[in-house]
């Protein structure tokens, strides 16, 4: 599910200004799983714009209380959710932890770092989502621990993944689709351009 028209518009004016997605229809990104992409998604770097961080958090907040109820715990997705987990837990004054992608080898050997109680409903965050399987992996094992997973945010989504696969509600601030027609609206990519990054999307679709 995507939030409301004007919220995603203004979190996809927030990434286009600053440069935290950045489209190359012609020069494809590689991304770290080796993947060619005319996308790229960083949203680190809007941890580094106070007000632009300050709204995001505020909408990942507003949407958790809107659309998951009964919730104990946030859980960021290492390591990009960390952040925004923590800040959001923060301002609803829930108790936080994050999902590692795999357990530690050494030490007590955690995935989940932090104090999870156990039956806790959790919501889990997450800076962007792509092909989804992540997130899958973070449910799995919050679920594997005896807690629930009430919930899954994101501030932005790729369009690429699978929702079906993802067995609980979930948000996204912003996705492609929204970003692509905001970047045509402000000549920021030509139509041809957009023709190229919409059939990426279509020909990466799980």
């Amino acid at each position: 599910m995507i939030v409301s028209k004007k919220d995603s518009q203004k979190v996809a004016e927030i990434l286009l200004s600053i440069n935290a997605v950045k489209l190359q229809p012609y020069n494809f990104f590689t991304w770290s799983s080796g993947q060619k992409s005319p996308i790229y998604c960083d949203n680190r770097i809007i941890l580094s714009h106070i007000k632009k961080r300050k709204i995001i958090t505020d909408l990942l907040s507003f949407y958790i209380r809107q659309e998951f109820k009964s919730i104990d715990c946030v859980a960021g997705v290492a390591t990009g959710a960390i952040a925004y987990g923590i800040m959001v837990a923060s301002k609803l004054n829930y108790p936080f932890v994050y999902v590692r992608g795999e357990a530690k080898r050494h030490g007590r050997q955690n995935q989940i770092e932090g104090y999870l109680k156990p039956h806790s409903n959790v919501v889990v965050v997450e800076d962007l989502i792509s092909t989804g399987q992540s997130s899958i992996n973070a449910i799995s094992t919050i679920e594997k621990s005896g807690a629930m997973v009430n919930g899954l945010i994101s501030i932005f989504n790729y369009n690429l993944s699978n929702i079906k696969k993802i067995n609980t509600p979930y948000v996204s601030l912003c996705d492609y689709n929204t970003l692509i027609n905001l970047a045509i609206k402000k000549n920021m990519i030509s139509e041809d351009e957009k023709a190229i990054l919409l059939k990426w999307q279509e020909n990466h679709l799980s």
